[in-house]
């Protein structure tokens, strides 16, 4: 399960610096816009559940990113359980985003808060990995 949640882990971390990078680019076309969303939403999928590997490594189960978070936030995992929610719900948004002022609103989100929250994440599972 460890080498699991290692795997996942350097994964994560690897999407992150490339989400990073996407934000780095001014967002000057639609494609920078689109192409740094679709970034956000493999780093946010590979997020909750790096969330869900470590919760289940330390006994609790969770079998949804609403759960995860929800279960992350009460064991100190993340610091702003609304904050994830509300990174939870742009990631569903981005779905079906098909107005390119919502897709901009979201990208400025990220850009501006969910960013945070996901390096936060990593620091915070890195350093759950040394107590493993």
């Amino acid at each position: 399960m460890k080498e699991r949640i290692t795997e996942r882990f350097e994964d994560y971390r690897k999407a992150l610096k490339s989400l990073e990078e996407g934000l780095q680019i001014e967002p000057y076309d639609d494609i920078i816009v689109d192409g740094v969303i679709q970034r956000f939403e493999f780093t946010f999928e590979l997020a909750w559940k790096l969330m869900k590997d470590c919760l289940e490594y330390e006994g609790i189960e969770a079998k949804s990113p609403r759960s995860a978070i929800k279960e992350a936030y009460r064991i100190g995992m993340v610091s702003d359980g609304d904050g994830w929610i509300d990174m939870m719900i742009d990631r569903n948004r981005t779905s079906h985003i098909y107005d390119e002022n919502e897709a901009r609103a979201i990208y400025k989100k990220i850009k501006v808060n969910h960013i945070h929250l996901l390096k936060e994440l990593l620091n915070k599972i890195q350093q759950r990995l040394e107590g493993y």
